[in-house]
């Protein structure tokens, strides 16, 4: 336990920071895990909607550094592929 009054704040913000943090990163995933089953279906459209909600949640989180900027990056180039590899397959 935090014995300073500055280790006090220093610990609520961290809390908080954690919370928000955790939340942000849940939707975060639910996007990219909707946009991953969207590539698998047969709607291109829906897929296509999908993922420029993911690119746009991926570019958002890394922006505030809840992500690193090249795991977001990486995470679009993979999402990308996924999509073209299933419009081909469709």
């Amino acid at each position: 336990m935090p014995n300073s009054v500055s280790a006090k704040k220093s610990l609520r913000q961290s809390q908080t920071r954690r919370l928000r943090n955790r939340s942000q990163r849940t939707s975060l995933r639910n996007v990219l895990k909707r946009c991953r089953i969207a590539a698998v279906g047969d709607d291109a459209e829906a897929a296509q909607s999908a993922f420029r909600l993911a690119v746009k949640s991926l570019d958002q989180a890394a922006a505030k550094n809840l992500i690193h900027k090249n795991a977001a990056a990486r995470t679009k180039s993979r999402l990308s592929k996924l999509l073209k590899q299933s419009a081909t397959a469709n």
